[in-house]
């Protein structure tokens, strides 16, 4: 069990774990779960963390097809600006490793946004806190359990 799968599982979300054979080659995690799990890639989100000009660490959840817009996720967050996180500074505020980190069961709550896009799928698919180990569950459970609001914060 993974700290976010602990949440879920306390709190009774409706939520699925679907597991798959990581491979450490694999240059984008979200994509090797879309494929190893035959999921439309639009349904895969991958977690990102940013950093304000303040120092602020701030959680961005992206389907795995695009890439994150920084200047919409600091409109959205109301800073100034944001840039990608220090690996370290994220794993560190996260408790997860690079590849592993869920939105979910953070060490630290921190300010997330999810892309809109998610709001109309019927469920979409998150790290569920290890790399080869996603959760499934619908984007509302999502927000309600990271408090995050969505916004358009993703590019294709």
């Amino acid at each position: 069990m993974t700290p976010a799968l602990d949440l879920l599982k306390k709190v009774r979300a409706e939520h699925r774990i679907h597991s798959y054979e990581h491979d450490p080659k694999a240059t984008s995690y979200g994509l090797e779960a879309a494929e190893k799990l035959s999921l439309d890639p639009a349904q895969v989100f991958k977690t990102l963390l940013a950093s304000s000009e303040k120092g602020e660490l701030l959680v961005a959840v992206v389907p795995v097809v695009g890439s994150l817009d920084l200047k919409a996720l600091a409109h959205a967050a109301g800073v100034k600006k944001a840039e990608m996180a220090d690996p370290a500074a994220a794993q560190r505020a996260t408790g997860y490793l690079l590849g592993g980190i869920s939105p979910l069961g953070q060490k630290k709550r921190l300010r997330t946004f999810i892309d809109s896009s998610a709001q109309p799928l019927a469920s979409i698919f998150v790290s569920a806190g290890r790399r080869g180990l996603e959760v499934e569950l619908s984007a509302a459970v999502l927000a309600e359990h990271t408090q995050a609001r969505f916004a358009d914060i993703g590019r294709p």
